[in-house]
């Protein structure tokens, strides 16, 4: 056993505070210095005299080695509504503000406008004198096309609860600078789910100092979740950080449950995700409840969640333990979607865990990044990682899917597309957009049923993740593919009702995208018996799912319904279009590999089946003659 090195954090903060003091021009006055997280926070009432010199604040976290956040002194902030009204008055017309939200813990007044230039105007000038005559840190972003009821929500729960967050992060500050152990130093991961299955992804990061807990997700086929209980992961409250990849939910889906039975340390993951994964989590608590399931969280825990997350851009570097840092890189899989790279003491080791990723531009985003500053062992998921899983191209998906719904539309039948929420439903949307403003199918009502609108709301809210054409066309007031009239949101039970029997051809998008429960399952027991009908998957259905039943060609099948079971015949048309995944296929992972700079000493797959994980294994040693592992649950390897 090593020894503990002792420093009173009350003493380091000291330290950290007088060297502050020694680095600033002795001009500019300094009215606090705090800690939060692993930021360090400066308060000054000569704001101004910062916000026009970026080189204090980069010099300051060179030399501090942390980062750095300088904000007005809120005893020097003007009242909101004031500042607001001169805000307006300063602003042209031209601009269209759309909203002015002040953070008065941060001191920021963000400005959301339809031409945010006009806000700025002439190499800036406008915003100075803004700041100036304010006293706020005045921000402008482009405000959303479509307005999303989620974010504004968080956003406002945060401002709420701006205290209770303070005391949160005051507290993780804290537990950062907490007393070292001396002696052999040593890195090792434990598989607590996702490990040859799909499904409740979960793996604790174990250093001598600390334990980091990757992902906390749910089996939608199973409503199984990871495997708590294992002595490494107890007693919770051990646990210094959870790190979220994406907000699906066999990757966030039991989160909430932490914070019910103990945890209470911070969560990190990107903007969109922290906004996507509250928005699927409090849907998922809705639809067990409709089909009498017990729910393993409330609303309450989300909140606390929502409460306890920090949010990090891709490639902003933060710590997250004495001994552990964070870097999030884009991993095109869904919108926020994050390769989670993990520096660990002072070279020690350096892991990067890809949770979902797609290796190829796609309608939405980039490809997954591929270099990263050191790499000794790389965790990647084998969904499609089997010898034969090779999809088509976007545009050969692009094809099928104008041909399949050609022969519906010549049918005179209905559609039923079963997608996730997040990401697929957005790909697909922009498809038929483009198919049908082209005339190359019919043009017929496209009924977006579930969560899709409101995603796609949340999409538009974070332009910044979506690939540059993307961004471009959603921002063009009649280019935006997104607001087209072909889109319905269904909005009641009453509407979903009439949709399902009406003689009308129609498309209908619905969640859940496994079939495995949500307004789907209403329209497919309406539509099942049907020849004319056609039921077309577009992403992965797992083993075990309803979803995989069905596309397997069982003719009938029996479903629950509000817990009473009904039996079905199956007559409707089935076609999967594959080419719209939100997953490397085998040839992508391959080419992934074969471009990482640098190439890692060691792989590890999980999120796979069985035979998937380790058939990519052995191509992967065998190529690239790198080692290979493809654990089971509960295994435990050491990284160093």
């Amino acid at each position: 056993m090593g020894n503990r090195i002792y420093m009173n954090p009350d003493r380091l903060f000291e330290s950290l505070r007088e060297e502050v003091k020694r680095l600033i021009p002795p001009d500019m006055s300094i009215s606090a210095i705090e800690f939060e997280g692993s930021v360090i926070i400066i308060y000054t009432s000569e704001y101004d005299k910062f916000s026009d010199n970026d080189e204090i604040p980069r010099m300051l976290a060179q030399n501090l080695r942390r980062r750095v956040d300088i904000r007005p002194d809120p005893s020097a902030l003007a009242d909101p509504k004031e500042v607001e009204e001169k805000i307006r008055s300063m602003i042209p017309q031209s601009a269209e503000v759309f909203d002015i939200n002040f953070l008065e813990e941060t001191g920021e007044a963000i400005i959301e406008a339809v031409n945010p230039n006009e806000v700025m105007g002439k190499e800036g000038q406008l915003l100075s004198e803004i700041k100036k005559e304010s006293g706020w840190n005045v921000k402008v972003i482009r405000a959303p096309p479509i307005p999303s009821k989620t974010v504004s929500d968080v956003r406002g729960y945060i401002r709420t609860y701006r205290e209770d967050r303070h005391k949160m992060l005051k507290s993780v500050a804290r537990r950062l600078v907490r007393p070292t152990i001396e002696g052999e130093q040593w890195v090792r991961m434990t598989t607590m789910g996702g490990f040859r299955q799909v499904g409740r992804s979960a793996t604790l990061l174990t250093t001598r100092e600390s334990k980091i807990l990757i992902d906390c997700g749910l089996d939608p086929s199973s409503d199984a979740t990871p495997y708590f209980a294992i002595p490494e992961a107890q007693p919770l409250s051990d646990i210094d950080a959870v790190v979220v990849t994406h907000a699906h939910l066999d990757h966030c889906g039991t989160l909430p449950a932490l914070f019910k039975y103990g945890y209470e340390g911070p969560v990190y993951c990107t903007p969109p995700t922290r906004d996507l994964m509250a928005l699927l989590q409090l849907d998922n608590i809705k639809l067990g409840f409709g089909e009498a399931k017990k729910a393993h969280y409330e609303a309450q825990h989300v909140r606390k969640e929502i409460m306890h997350t920090i949010t990090l851009k891709y490639n902003e570097t933060t710590d997250i333990a004495p001994d552990v840092r964070l870097t999030f890189h884009n991993a095109g899989h869904i919108l926020g979607s994050a390769i989670a790279h993990f520096h660990i003491g002072d070279g020690l080791h350096n892991v990067a865990f890809s949770g979902d990723t797609k290796y190829e531009k796609t309608w939405l985003f980039n490809p997954a990044n591929n270099r990263f500053p050191r790499l000794e062992t790389l965790v990647i998921e084998s969904t499609y990682g089997g010898h034969n899983d090779i999809q088509p191209s976007r545009v050969d998906a692009s094809d099928e899917m104008k041909s399949i719904l050609s022969h519906a539309a010549e049918l005179g039948g209905k559609v039923l597309v079963p997608v996730f929420a997040v990401g697929r439903s957005q790909e697909v949307m922009l498809v038929i957009e483009e198919l049908m403003r082209t005339g190359k199918i019919p043009t017929m009502p496209v009924y977006l049923d579930g969560m899709i609108w409101e995603a796609t709301a949340i999409h538009t809210a974070y332009p910044e993740y979506l690939n540059s054409q993307l961004r471009t066309q959603i921002f063009q007031q009649n280019e935006n593919p997104f607001l087209s009239p072909i889109f319905r949101r269904v909005e009641t039970s009453a509407m979903r009702e009439e949709i399902c029997h009406s003689p009308d051809p129609c498309i209908v998008l619905a969640t859940s995208g496994m079939m495995s429960g949500g307004p789907v399952l209403e329209y497919f027991r309406e539509w099942a018996d049907e020849p004319k009908n056609t039921l077309v998957f577009v992403g992965y259905q797992s083993e075990g799912s309803v979803g995989r039943t069905i596309q397997r060609g069982r003719q009938d099948i029996t479903l629950n319904n509000r817990g009473k079971s009904i039996s079905l015949n199956i007559d409707m048309n089935r076609v999967t279009v594959d080419g719209f995944s939100g997953h490397s296929d085998r040839k992508q992972l391959i080419k992934y590999i074969s471009s990482l700079e640098p190439r890692p000493d060691r792989i590890i797959i999980g999120h796979g089946e069985d035979r998937k994980c380790t058939d990519l294994a052995s191509s992967i040693y065998k190529k690239f003659n790198i080692e290979t592992k493809a654990p089971l649950n509960l295994e435990t390897i050491r990284l160093r």
